[in-house]
């Protein structure tokens, strides 16, 4: 679990340098990322590139299968919540608690301390 407040910045921002009790892990490179197939029939294709992306994040190296299972849970909410015809704010906000605990954005990656390095070609 991260720490709670305001996010930290890229270790290349900080100005002071104290220790901290956490070190930064750094992704650099993505390795073979074995992730299921996300299983709906007919996805959005909202929640079928948002899938597609994650497959493909540099975070997706730390993932386990019960991540994996956790992401393909997300996605079908995320399917019924972009069908709706009356979205809920709650729905919403539930979405997005469960993918920033995928590490979908940098803030939540920020706070776990893991920076990612993508390589320019």
């Amino acid at each position: 679990m991260g720490t709670r407040g305001r996010v930290a910045q890229r270790n290349d921002q900080r100005i002071r340098r104290n220790r901290t009790d956490l070190p930064t892990e750094s992704a650099t490179e993505l390795g073979a990322v074995c992730a299921p197939d996300l299983g709906l029939d007919d996805p959005h294709p909202l929640v079928s590139d948002w899938y597609r992306a994650l497959t493909e994040s540099a975070q997706a190296r730390y993932f386990e299968p019960s991540d994996w299972q956790t992401a393909r849970f997300v996605a079908h909410t995320m399917d019924r919540y972009v069908r709706s015809s009356k979205p809920s704010s709650q729905m919403f906000a539930a979405l997005m608690s469960a993918m920033s605990d995928l590490l979908v954005t940098e803030c939540a990656r920020r706070r776990v301390r893991i920076e990612i390095e993508r390589e320019q070609t």
